[in-house]
């Protein structure tokens, strides 16, 4: 059975008080002792410890709040816990236990304030970024030989061949829901036909290229953080700056050059599977055979639909790859970062990507190909 710390009061020659600790004063037997000493009210002359062994760090501050608090004198105590008593003496803080409570209209305005200066920081930060982007691509088509294709080749292959399955799977069913609720809602004025116009429309114009981004950052960007970030983390970064060669053209470019081509292509395979998905629900539902609906969707959807979607790759793209690099390129100190900055690489790139689309289609609305 553990031995808790305890205490006794006696009488002492003068009318002075002694309060003797017995038992083991350590972290795990001065709880209930440490209670009842910060309850103790009156002064004390003696504080003895002749009957406390062992005695740690927890047990020897107990004591010596008790002695500052009382004006005791410690008597009985052996060498070890003097020596302890003096070190905890010497290293106390005059700081408060807790906080200053601070008013909610001075935080809040404080907390603004310090969200616009690091905000400020940031975008001199993304502007150094971009600007070593564009050196480094003006040196790559002054010389091509210098770039790292076998590193974009295989980014091509992680970007872009690895993440048909999915982005496939994902445009079917897409394409399967806006038939579907279209259908639903044109049937109520006889014109389900309609079906068709809207399931071509919207997956070339929008939802094709727009998930296909939202997936890509979801799945690329991270990894391009987390890969960069990670190596950032492990030194891997400074080695290759140490040995002569460029981050940015090694591990950016890459990343960037594969996003910006593979995009408009994912974009727009994502279009299609998805009016392939209208196409099938519409056979099941609305009894449109499949290569009527195929085939219809020639007639009614514009040209400049196919170009709005392509024209938007490149551009998502763009923010996807640099937003998931310039966040890896930013971690530093601990392996936590690694995950915050992954996770600000998605939220950042999914935010620009539906900015932008709101832009382009206020844009294009604009120049006639609304």
């Amino acid at each position: 059975m553990r031995e808790w710390a305890d205490f006794s009061v006696e009488n002492i020659a003068g009318g002075g008080t002694r309060v003797v600790l017995t038992g083991p004063l350590l972290v795990s037997t001065v709880g209930a002792l440490d209670r009842e000493l910060r309850e103790w009210e009156g002064p004390a002359d003696e504080i003895d410890l002749s009957d406390c062994s062992p005695v740690d760090t927890v047990g020897a501050w107990t004591v010596w709040r008790f002695v500052r608090d009382t004006g005791a004198k410690v008597i009985g105590a052996s060498h070890e816990a003097e020596s302890l008593i003096e070190a905890v003496k010497s290293s106390q803080s005059t700081a408060p236990i807790a906080p200053p409570h601070v008013p909610v209209f001075e935080r809040v305005p404080e907390a603004v304030g310090h969200m616009v200066y690091h905000w400020r920081g940031g975008v001199f930060r993304l502007l150094n970024f971009f600007g070593a982007i564009l050196i480094s691509f003006y040196w790559l088509m002054r010389n091509p030989t210098r770039g790292h294709w076998n590193s974009f080749v295989r980014q091509v292959e992680l970007v872009g061949v690895t993440s048909l399955g999915i982005i496939g799977l994902m445009s079917f069913l897409i394409g399967i829901v806006i038939a579907q609720q279209g259908a639903v809602q044109l049937e109520q004025f006889g014109a389900e036909i309609y079906t068709i116009n809207l399931t071509g429309r919207l997956s070339l114009r929008e939802l094709g290229i727009l998930m296909t981004a939202i997936m890509v950052a979801g799945r690329s960007g991270s990894a391009f953080a987390a890969q960069i970030g990670t190596m950032k983390l492990t030194e891997e970064v400074d080695a290759m700056r140490t040995i002569g060669v460029s981050p940015i053209e090694a591990l950016v470019i890459p990343r960037i050059l594969a996003s910006v081509l593979l995009l408009p292509l994912l974009g727009f395979y994502s279009a299609l599977i998805a009016i392939f998905g209208g196409a099938v629900i519409s056979a099941l539902t609305l009894e449109i055979p499949l290569f009527t609906f195929l085939s219809r969707i020639q007639e009614v959807v514009p040209m400049h639909d196919l170009w709005v979607g392509l024209i938007k790759g490149p551009v998502f793209g763009l923010i996807v790859a640099m937003a998931g690099c310039y966040q890896g390129m930013q971690v530093e100190a601990n392996a936590e970062e690694v995950g915050l900055r992954t996770t600000k690489a998605v939220v950042q790139a999914i935010f620009m990507v539906i900015v932008l689309d709101a832009f382009f289609a206020v844009f294009f609305t604009e120049v006639g190909w609304g």
